[in-house]
């Protein structure tokens, strides 16, 4: 190598990518990416696949906010990423939808347990969701290097380059805010799991349509042809009758906490700096330990003296 190639071998500053106005910005602004458990596990399972420096340059990409957009379909990530060509790179991450019959096989392992249908439906991936997967014999996230098919635009010869990589990181927060986007990557919505968790559970889980889990069995009410008219039964109207006679409630611990406040989400408006529905969920749980103490046969006393310390 002649002086002046060794010199410009030396003093090569690497291009700084074009700027991205808008552009997809990760939350994390330092260390480790993902807050819930399966987003961590995406990213535990892409590093343990020991692919280089470039997928931590890929988490600066994605910090900077180089990718300009990111699309989930069965099967693949369709995404954009400036770098520092004129015109963003075109990224492609697929992976192999699970067959209509594994899918089959999985619905059947998580619909055995009401605790699946439940977490799922109050947005959360239950912590042993790939037992269910285990059982039919795949994986829900890619066991391989290989299972990923990934390609970019950009002139780079690595695979993954920085560009893929950054989406890959993206995705993880992806699947924080909604974790049946990692299942659609596997080849169903979540509409058609819910469907599926539905119908499989409704001989012995009442869902209704919100959403909502109840142990029983659903049945639809049958009109009573003698009931009275509410006009002329108002001296009464707020009596026991004889059908409560047998009635008895059985509080127990709920198998997600605030269930329906998740499903429905943050409320339009807050209280001081509070959404509405995080001060819901603190009356809930109050509410709820007081009935269980209740159950119990506490005394009043006995209550005031918990919930005072």
């Amino acid at each position: 190598m002649g002086r002046r190639g060794y010199w410009d071998y030396y003093n090569y500053t690497p291009a700084k990518p074009k700027e991205v106005k808008d552009g997809i910005k990760a939350k994390s602004k330092r260390g480790a990416i993902g807050e819930t458990w399966w987003s961590k596990r995406w990213i535990d399972v892409l590093e343990s696949f020991n692919m280089g420096a470039r997928l931590t340059r890929g988490r600066s990409y994605a910090r900077k906010g180089q990718v300009i957009s990111i699309n989930v379909s069965k099967g693949a990530v369709d995404a954009k990423v400036q770098g520092t060509g004129s015109k963003p790179y075109e990224v492609t991450i697929g992976l192999k939808p699970i067959s209509e019959d594994d899918w089959e096989r999985v619905l059947d392992a998580m619909a055995s347990k009401a605790i699946f249908a439940a977490k799922l439906l109050s947005g959360e991936m239950p912590t042993t969701i790939e037992d269910a997967f285990a059982e039919a014999g795949v994986s829900l996230f890619p066991a391989k290097k290989r299972d990923l098919k990934t390609d970019c635009s950009c002139p780079d010869s690595a695979n993954p380059c920085k560009h893929i990589a950054a989406v890959y990181y993206l995705l993880a927060e992806r699947f924080d805010d909604d974790p049946f986007l990692i299942f659609k990557l596997r080849g169903r919505t979540k509409e058609e799991i819910i469907g599926s968790l539905r119908r499989w559970r409704a001989p012995d889980v009442g869902v209704s349509a919100e959403g909502g889990v109840g142990v029983g069995t659903v049945s639809q009410a049958s009109p009573d042809e003698s009931a009275k008219p509410l006009d002329s039964c108002l001296d009464c109207f707020w009596d026991v009758g004889a059908s409560l006679d047998s009635f008895s409630v059985k509080p127990a611990p709920p198998i997600v906490d605030a269930a329906i406040l998740k499903r429905l989400g943050d409320a339009p408006f807050v209280v001081g700096k509070d959404n509405i529905s995080a001060l819901l969920a603190k009356a809930y749980e109050m509410a709820g330990r007081r009935a269980l103490q209740m159950v119990s046969g506490e005394s009043e006393q006995d209550l005031e003296e918990d919930d005072n310390g």
